[in-house]
């Protein structure tokens, strides 16, 4: 990973940028067949990388792979730690990158850095020792007041010229940028072509799309600022992030959720105190949860828009179920939502990062389907009546539990593991599971990817989604309870359907996608795409069906009573017409 992170002009400092501690490599070792590479990635483990091209040192070969052994508390502890001892400079243009960390390190010793590019260039340093950082802001000038006012609030975002722009700017050298995106889809579908087989291809989606671990210190960075400006109200509070930039499932480019957690002052107050008296703070009282939630939200938000440098189209958004404030991070180029005391849905998150450690297939799985999805707008990134992610994620999930054997444990299999510390009751919810992965058996399953994304599309393709419902906890098909189109239990509040929003027509659409989907995989042969130089595999699959490839559509439907394709679509149950109505509900 060294040489796409940001460029190293100190020996001491070349390398990989990792976390101190123990190793945090990751998941069974059983399946390092199907494994490939490992950089440092999501939430603080290593991820699994996909092979750059074809070769005998793919996913395919057989190797050793270590037991991911961090726990997602020890990670999260540990990242923002690490974000305390970490400040963001906007740099000029033409930098002399040596003499730039030289200066630096005057201030302390420096243990990682990269640069990015985000409305010019920006380097995050992260200081061995946090003084470092007290040491540096003695020495940075407040900026000039001659055009502009400013608010007096000295954050960890600085902004470095060259006194002598001239005669340093000769000095410059070469910088090595961070990549912050993921590639386009079409850059993507090239990429995947030259790979050798369905596994391969998956791998180098992950890998192009996944998290990287300088991204990642940048996320909690942009929490660790947010906590800033909290504790002047909340010395006691912290600021987390949760969802998709801490459960191993993020993509380059997605939202950071991050919340407001009191739960040290909770611990404080649940304290006894010796002695003949009993004493407490003396603290405002409201009526409701909710309305703490919203004045608390409303003064954070409040602070963010008037004193946060880089913090704008701030939105207050108190009303929602879940009320939040929204805002951009214009240093880091993240839209970003900041939440009260968000317990489940932590606890959401930890359950996708244990499953996303379990077993490498998982985490390829569900970012195959997941672009697949979105090329095919069955997921947006606007509310509305479309699949989320995270019920996409849910039904990856649930399928791979529906294996024989299972690849991942259901939730009520990780809850018997919990021992005491681990037992956990939110609002009346049974959020207790297994925290330790060591304690975790890993699966006897041994199939690949390419056999497991045809099966997820015939799974889903001949779901009967009229009748049933998906169930993590107990991983089997239930009645569903109500009449929603799609029924996908919450996995600890039990009464909630994760997946209410969707409709019928966009369930119909997904399953109408899902086996044409299977069909697509079923029917071409690797070789004769190659031949024809066509997109093979995955990579077919992430062409619009219907656009770019309609000649091929039309054709395919031309010849829909030959005798080839009709016993194919008899072994998908598509020959009869009436079946996708059936399926779901109508």
């Amino acid at each position: 990973m060294a040489h796409r992170a940001g460029g190293r002009a100190l020996s001491l400092l070349r390398g990989h940028l990792r976390l101190s501690g123990p190793a945090a490599t990751g998941g069974c070792a059983e399946h390092g067949q199907r494994r490939g590479q490992v950089r440092p990635g999501s939430s603080g483990a290593a991820v699994q990388r996909a092979p750059q091209a074809a070769g005998p040192e793919e996913a395919g070969e057989d190797a050793e792979v270590n037991t991911r052994k961090k726990t997602f508390a020890e990670v999260q502890t540990e990242r923002l730690e690490q974000a305390e001892r970490t400040v963001l400079i906007k740099c000029p243009p033409k930098l002399n990158e040596k003499k730039l960390l030289q200066y630096l390190s005057s201030h302390g010793n420096i243990k990682s850095h990269f640069f990015f590019e985000n409305r010019g260039i920006h380097a995050l340093i992260e200081f061995s020792e946090k003084n470092s950082i007290a040491s540096l802001q003695d020495a940075i000038g407040l900026p000039s007041a001659a055009e502009y006012h400013v608010v007096p609030f000295k954050s960890r975002l600085f902004t470095f010229m060259l006194k002598n722009p001239v005669s340093q700017a000769a000095e410059e050298t070469p910088l090595h940028l961070s990549p912050q995106s993921h590639i386009p889809v079409k850059e993507l579908i090239e990429k995947l072509c030259h790979a050798d087989s369905i596994s391969s291809q998956m791998y180098i989606l992950l890998n192009e799309y996944q998290l990287t671990d300088e991204n990642i210190k940048l996320r909690y960075l942009v929490c660790s600022l947010v906590r800033d400006f909290a504790r002047a109200y909340f010395p006691d509070s912290t600021v987390k992030p949760f969802g998709s930039s801490v459960n191993t499932f993020g993509k380059l480019g997605c939202d950071v959720d991050m919340f407001l957690d009191f739960h040290d002052t909770q611990k404080h107050a649940a304290k006894t105190k010796k002695g003949p008296f009993d004493m407490e703070y003396q603290m405002k009282r409201l009526p409701s949860e909710r309305l703490a939630t919203q004045k608390i939200l409303s003064v954070v938000g409040d602070c963010l828009d008037n004193f946060g440098p880089g913090c704008v189209s701030v939105q207050k958004i108190l009303n929602a179920r879940c009320p939040l404030v929204k805002f951009s991070h214009q240093p880091t180029g993240f839209q970003c939502d900041l939440s009260v005391s968000n317990s489940i849905a932590i606890k959401s998150s930890e359950l996708l990062y244990i499953y996303g450690c379990l077993d490498s297939r998982v985490r390829a799985l569900v970012f195959s389907v997941r672009c697949w999805a979105r090329v095919h707008g069955l997921t947006n990134s606007i509310p509305g009546t479309w699949i989320t992610n995270f019920s996409l994620t849910m039904m990856v999930m649930f399928f791979l539990q529906r294996r024989s054997p299972p690849i991942i444990p259901t939730l009520d299999q990780l809850k018997e593991l919990a021992d005491q510390k681990d037992k956990l009751v939110i609002g009346g919810y049974d959020c207790s599971f297994v925290s330790d992965l060591r304690k975790i058996k890993c699966t006897s399953n041994t199939e690949t990817l390419d056999v497991l994304l045809g099966d997820f599309f015939e799974y889903y393709g001949n779901f009967d989604f009229r009748r049933n419902s998906i169930n993590l906890r107990k991983g089997k098909e239930v009645n569903k309870p109500e009449s929603s189109p799609l029924y996908i239990w919450n996995p600890f509040e039990q009464d909630l359907n994760i997946s209410k929003n969707v409709n019928q027509p966009q369930l119909e659409k997904f399953v109408a996608m899902a086996r044409e989907s299977a069909w697509i995989l079923r029917k071409e042969e690797k070789a004769q795409q190659m031949t024809n130089k066509e997109p093979w595999g995955l990579a077919a699959l992430l062409i619009p069906f219907g656009k770019s490839n309609s000649n091929k559509m039309k054709n395919r439907m031309k010849g829909i009573g030959s005798e080839t394709i009709r016993n194919l679509l008899d072994s998908l149950k598509l020959n009869n017409p009436t079946n996708l109505q059936k399926a779901v509900g109508k």
